[in-house]
C-alpha cells in the first residue's frame, strides 16, 4: 500500500517549502505576463484595426485607411495575424526549450532561472507598453520582439522542474509535481484577473503590470533560491531520498513495464552510459541531447504531448477571445469566465497525480482522463449561451485536458529524467524537460495558427472537431506505454495470487 499524503509530506523540512514557493511563483509569475497577451487579443485587435473605414480610398489604394497607424484593413486579418504571433512565439519556444535544457544541465540552474525571468519581463514591456506608448505600430517589430520572447521564457520551465527534481524524490512525486504544476493554471488565472482589472484604462497597462510583478519575481529567485539541498550542505540522501550514488531505481516502472529490456536497448543505443560503478562527485556528466532522447518513454510522451498541449494552449491563448465574440460577453467578463478551465486544470492534475501514485501507473490514469476529455469537448462545443452553464462544462473540460498536460509536463518528466537506464551516471532532468516541453511546444506552435485559420474559414464548431481528433492523437501515441503497464498490473497480481 502506497503511503498516504501525510507519510509523503511528513519527510520533507522548511528548505523544500520555501523551494517549493519560489519555483511555483516563479512559473505563475512568468504565465501571468504570457496570458496577458491572450487576454487583451480584443483590445489589440480592435487598435490595430480602422474604427472608420475610409471608401473613397479604395479607388487609390485598397489598404489605405483614415488612421495611418492601423496595421489591418479589418478584424479577419488581425485575427490571422494573431494566431501567426502564438504560433511564431510557440516555434521559438520550443526551440529554445531543446537548448535551454541542455544548459541547464551544465549552468546553474538559478542563473538561467532569472535570465529568463527578467529578460522575458523587459520584452514584454516592450511589446505591450512601450509601443503603445510611443505609437509604435510595425508587423516586424512585433514578430522580432516575440521571437524573442518565446526564446527567454523556454528558459523557465526546464530549470524549475529540474530544481523540484532535485529537491523531490519519487516517494509521492505524482501528488507533488501535480500540485506544484498547478503554477501554470493559477499563473492563467493571476493573469486574467490583472488583464480584466487594468483593461478599462488600455491593454498598455496590463502587460505593464504583469511584466513589472514578473521582472521583481526573478530579483527575488536570484537572491532566494537554493537549486540542490548540497548547497545548504545537506546530502541528496537526506533530502530527497536519493543517495548520492543513485537516481529513482524504479522511476520508469510507472512508465512503462519489461524494464529490463528497455534499459538494456537504451544501453545499446547509448554505449556511453555503460560505465563502471564510480562516487558520484567523479562520474556525473550531463547528458548529451541524443541519449537523452534515445530514453525509454521520452518520444512516445512527448508526441502525445505535442497533440495534448495544442488543445490544452488553444484554450490558454484563444479561450477568451471565443467567449467575447461567440458570445457576445464584454472582454472583462470573458476575462474571468475563462479562469474556469485553469480551475478545472488544477484539481485535474493534483487528483489525477494523487491516483497514478497509488496505482503506480501514470500511463491508464492518462489514457482514461484524455477518452473523457473528448466527451468533455463535445459537451463544451454545444454550451448554451449561460455564464453559469458555460463555467461548469470549461471546469471539467479543464481537469480532463489540463490535468494530463500537468502530468505529463511535470511528474512524468521527472520521471523520465530519473530513470534506471541512467545508472545513476548523468545529469539529464532539465534536459529531457526540455524535450517533452519543446516537442510539446512544436505542436502547440503549429496548431495556434490552424486554430485562427479553422475559424475565419469553417467556424468553431470545426475548431473543436480538430480538438477531439488531437486529443485522440495523444491516446494513440501513449497506448504502446498503456499495454506494457496494464500487462505489468496483470502480472504483478498474479504474482500476488501466487503468494497468497
Amino acid at each position: 500500500m502506497p503511503p498516504s499524503c501525510c507519510g509523503y509530506l511528513s519527510q520533507y523540512t522548511h528548505h523544500h517549502l520555501v523551494t517549493f514557493l519560489l519555483t511555483f511563483f516563479s512559473y505563475v509569475l512568468l504565465h501571468a505576463s504570457r496570458k496577458t497577451f491572450s487576454n487583451v487579443k480584443v483590445s489589440i485587435s480592435a487598435q490595430w484595426t480602422p474604427s472608420i473605414q475610409n471608401d473613397s480610398s479604395i479607388a487609390f489604394s485598397p489598404g489605405e485607411t483614415w488612421e495611418d497607424n492601423r496595421l489591418f484593413e479589418d478584424e479577419k486579418q488581425a485575427t490571422l495575424f494573431l494566431g501567426a504571433l502564438d504560433s511564431i512565439f510557440l516555434f521559438s519556444y520550443a526551440v529554445g526549450l531543446y537548448l535551454s535544457g541542455v544548459i541547464g544541465d551544465r549552468v546553474n540552474l538559478r542563473y538561467v532561472l532569472c535570465f529568463g525571468l527578467c529578460g522575458s519581463a523587459a520584452v514584454e514591456f516592450m511589446f505591450g507598453t512601450l509601443t503603445e506608448w510611443l505609437h509604435i505600430y510595425n508587423i516586424y517589430l512585433y514578430c522580432g520582439l516575440w521571437v524573442l520572447n518565446g526564446l527567454l521564457q523556454s528558459a523557465v520551465w526546464p530549470c524549475v522542474v529540474a530544481v523540484m527534481g532535485n529537491w523531490f524524490g519519487k516517494t509521492g512525486r505524482g501528488f507533488v509535481f501535480g500540485l506544484w504544476s498547478a503554477c501554470a493554471s493559477v499563473g492563467n488565472i493571476l493573469g486574467a484577473f490583472l488583464a480584466s482589472s487594468v483593461l478599462k484604462y488600455g491593454y498598455e497597462y496590463a502587460f505593464l503590470v504583469t511584466s513589472v510583478v514578473q521582472f521583481a519575481g526573478g530579483v527575488v529567485v536570484f537572491f532566494g533560491l537554493l537549486t540542490s539541498p548540497k548547497e545548504v550542505g545537506l546530502s541528496l540522501e537526506s533530502e530527497t531520498g536519493l543517495s548520492p550514488v543513485e537516481t529513482d531505481t524504479d522511476s520508469h516502472r510507472p512508465l512503462m513495464s519489461d524494464e529490463e529490456d528497455e534499459v538494456e536497448a537504451y544501453s545499446r543505443r547509448c554505449p556511453s552510459l555503460q560505465q563502471p560503478d564510480e562516487p558520484l562527485e567523479e562520474s556525473v556528466q550531463a547528458i548529451s541531447f541524443f541519449q537523452a532522447f534515445c530514453l525509454p518513454g521520452v518520444l512516445p510522451y512527448s508526441l502525445a504531448y505535442a497533440c495534448l498541449k495544442l488543445v490544452n494552449y488553444s484554450f490558454f491563448f484563444w479561450l477568451p477571445f471565443y467567449l467575447s465574440n461567440n458570445y457576445g460577453w464584454k472582454e472583462a467578463e470573458a476575462d474571468r469566465l475563462s479562469v474556469w478551465y485553469d480551475v478545472g486544470g488544477i484539481i485535474g492534475g493534483t487528483v489525477q497525480g494523487l491516483i497514478s501514485d497509488y496505482m503506480g501507473k501514470r500511463a491508464p490514469v492518462l489514457a482514461s482522463s484524455l477518452a473523457l476529455a473528448m466527451a468533455a469537448l463535445v459537451g463544451y462545443s454545444r454550451s448554451p449561451n449561460d455564464q453559469l452553464i458555460n463555467a461548469v462544462l470549461l471546469a471539467v473540460t479543464g481537469f480532463f485536458i489540463g490535468g494530463p498536460s500537468n502530468m505529463i509536463s511535470s511528474a512524468i518528466s521527472a520521471d523520465l529524467g530519473r530513470q534506471e537506464a541512467l545508472r545513476g551516471s548523468q545529469e539529464a532532468l532539465a534536459t529531457v524537460t526540455g524535450i517533452v516541453d519543446g516537442t510539446g511546444s512544436i505542436g502547440a506552435a503549429g496548431g495556434q495558427y490552424l486554430v485562427s485559420l479553422i475559424e475565419s474559414k469553417l467556424g468553431w464548431m470545426c475548431v473543436f472537431y480538430f480538438f477531439i481528433v488531437m486529443t485522440g492523437g495523444s491516446i494513440v501515441f501513449i497506448t504502446p506505454l498503456l499495454l506494457k503497464e496494464l500487462r505489468a498490473m496483470w502480472r504483478d497480481r498474479l504474482a500476488l495470487r501466487r503468494q497468497l
